[in-house]
């Protein structure tokens, strides 16, 4: 009896939405995608968004992909191309593949312009999930030795009005201010037409992202050190797409708030749909940890003003229209999480069922039979799961197991032998039970045990 009453309050705590600090109670939109992901950037095709971001920490072998279609629930997407072993040249450097910048070209082709090994690669694609293709052979489009003393990285394109290519890039070294360089693009999109020019406004440290407003240029940009709490968004104007550019009255626009958990925003993308204007950007996971370099992606709302200025972002982690109500209407099983053991306060199990890809369930370091369980309650007719882990592109093994009683346990699914990996990972195999179960035997060196969100559907909601 006690038990059901424990589980019925813990229930109507869930369903409220009871409060928590900043960033770490219930149904919240940001971050909009689960996992660690930086420098993202979106295209809208054929009705479905796709956000490509840097895989933290600091890159990795290629870049992540993400598919939506309501920009509420995403699909995690490998890409062929680019990687850190088709990337190389001898200018290359040690660096990672990040910060790409995917834009659709006149010609009605996808561009890719990436960083990799510190100097700018360009892909091409007929569809957003490609197959890509390096779109000059075996060679960067911007060598390392481009500048010689400055950074060829973080190349951002902009196509204008009338279809016309530019490419903008540059950051600082050591944290100390950068130049940012500008061309503009022949229509195969990677051959400069005309001169490269210094354009770098005020306060300009990375991350360069042009957008076009009321016939006006706004050239924003990231300054600060993203693995501070300094990071934020500037921007400055001018009347062409190589200015001269004047950082406005009101910038920074995106700054820092640690009373309310929202840690180094910057290096975005800006994006319109259904009339709004939205930015796009990453800033740190909750609880922000400077050792620990594990960005995320969220989204809000930006207005351009009729007076030629942005207005300041207010950072939410409830996040705007476009991105709440990710569980509605789906049918998912209200449950009470409890595990084997947690890595500390902050990564408790009720963080991998609460419908916020902030928080999660990590079981301490070492652990060598963790588990995660769900009571539902009452039996339940179960006929999809969607499991998302703490690292999309990392293999998982686990097992899963029912049960009608909590005491008598069977296996259903078995994961060990052959890990999953994606997000989510979907069980498609129904049952009836009360409990189920995720066990964990011991990971790969290098893949904790931690899940983001574990939903448990109806057998209605299977589709």
């Amino acid at each position: 009896m006690t038990l059901r009453i424990t589980a019925i309050l813990a229930l109507l705590a869930w369903s409220a939405g009871a409060a928590g600090p900043p960033g770490r109670g219930p149904h919240a939109g940001n971050p909009v995608l689960p996992g660690y992901c930086a420098d993202p950037s979106v295209v809208l095709f054929e009705g479905r968004f796709f956000v490509y971001a840097t895989l933290d920490p600091w890159g990795g072998e290629t870049l992540g992909c993400w598919e939506s279609a309501d920009f509420k629930r995403w699909t995690y997407r490998v890409l062929n191309w680019p990687t850190k072993s088709a990337c190389t040249s001898p200018t290359s450097g040690g660096a990672a593949v990040w910060a790409p910048s995917v834009v659709k070209a006149a010609n009605g082709r996808f561009f890719m312009y990436v960083s990799v090994g510190n100097e700018v690669w360009a892909g091409t694609a007929e569809h957003p999930l490609g197959p890509w293709r390096n779109a000059l052979g075996d060679r960067p489009l911007i060598p390392g030795t481009f500048r010689p003393g400055f950074h060829m990285i973080d190349a951002e394109a902009f196509v204008d009005d009338d279809g016309a290519g530019w490419l903008y890039w540059g950051s600082g070294w050591n944290w100390t201010n950068g130049t940012c360089w500008a061309v503009r693009l022949k229509p195969d999109m990677v051959t400069f037409d005309g001169d490269v020019h210094d354009v770098t406004p005020a306060n300009y440290f990375e991350a360069p992202f042009m957008a076009k407003r009321g016939g006006r240029y706004f050239l924003m940009y990231s300054q600060g050190v993203t693995i501070k709490d300094t990071y934020q968004v500037h921007y400055a104007v001018g009347d062409t797409p190589l200015g001269p550019f004047t950082e406005a009255s009101n910038s920074p626009i995106l700054v820092t708030d640690a009373a309310r958990n929202v840690v180094s925003p910057g290096h975005h993308a800006v994006f319109r749909h259904d009339g709004r204007d939205y930015i796009l950007y990453h800033r740190h996971s909750i609880p922000f940890d400077p050792a620990f370099v594990g960005r995320q992606v969220c989204v809000d709302e930006v207005e351009f003003t009729a007076d030629g200025l942005i207005e300041k972002v207010v950072p939410s982690h409830e996040g705007p229209g476009l991105v709440r109500g990710r569980t509605d209407g789906r049918g998912v099983l209200p449950a009470v999480a409890t595990a084997s053991g947690e890595a500390g306060p902050d990564f408790a199990a009720g963080g991998a069922t609460d419908d916020n890809y902030a928080t999660l369930w990590r079981a301490p370091a070492g652990a060598t039979h963790a588990w995660l369980q769900l009571d539902l309650g009452a039996p339940a007719t179960v006929a999809r799961q969607e499991i998302r882990f703490e690292y999309a592109w990392k293999p998982y093994r686990f097992s899963l197991e029912v049960s009608g009683d909590g005491r008598a346990w069977r296996t259903i699914e078995d994961q060990i032998r052959e890990p999953a990996t994606g997000s989510p990972v979907i069980l498609d195999r129904a049952f009836t039970a009360r409990h189920v179960r995720l066990s964990f035997p011991r990971q790969a060196k290098d893949v904790g045990v931690a899940v983001i969100e574990w939903e448990v559907l109806r057998e209605t909601a299977k589709r």
